[in-house]
């Protein structure tokens, strides 16, 4: 297995959090992929996340957050509706992954939108993926995407998916 994700570690796991980098910068990254990110009020349920607690989730074209969302799962659950082909993406909720390709492509894809978002960046994600309990066949996130991850990146690109600028 490539790419995997056990349970969180909790609210308490030092990462990054929408608070810190606000929701306008999330929104108009989405934005740019024709989804929607709705705001949940602190303490509220969050709809249709996988995991509960402060977790992004989805549902069709809409991901779900509130400030204590952990920005990293904002964009993992954003790029499952980002690779999710259109007549599919209408239909999710909340288990958003359809195969081991399509979560590798996800967790690429997730690293390189990263660096889009202002403060945030691909070392930083890489390393809140870590200390939330993703776990890589190599050990971490940055060297699965440095040397093991050339099936997701040909899959993003088969599909037109990976960013057509340097970045």
């Amino acid at each position: 297995m490539d790419a995997a994700i056990t349970a969180p570690h909790g609210s308490d796991a030092p990462v990054q959090r929408l608070a810190d980098i606000g929701f306008a910068a999330a929104r108009a990254l989405l934005a740019r992929h024709a989804l929607v990110l709705v705001e949940v009020a602190a303490g509220e349920p969050i709809p249709g996340s996988y995991w509960g607690d402060s977790e992004a989730g989805v549902i069709a074209h809409e991901v779900y957050a509130r400030a204590d969302t952990p920005v990293h799962s904002l964009l993992h659950e954003a790029c499952h509706l980002i690779v999710a082909p259109a007549e599919r993406r209408a239909s999710i909720h909340t288990d958003a992954s359809d195969s081991q390709a399509e979560e590798d492509a996800t967790c690429y894809l997730q690293i390189l939108l990263a660096d889009d978002l202002a403060g945030v960046g691909s070392a930083r994600l890489m390393a809140d993926m870590d200390a939330w309990g993703y776990s890589f066949r190599l050990g971490s996130a940055r060297a699965w995407f440095e040397h093991d991850a050339d099936d997701a990146r040909a899959w993003l690109a088969a599909r037109g998916l990976l960013p057509q600028a340097p970045r």
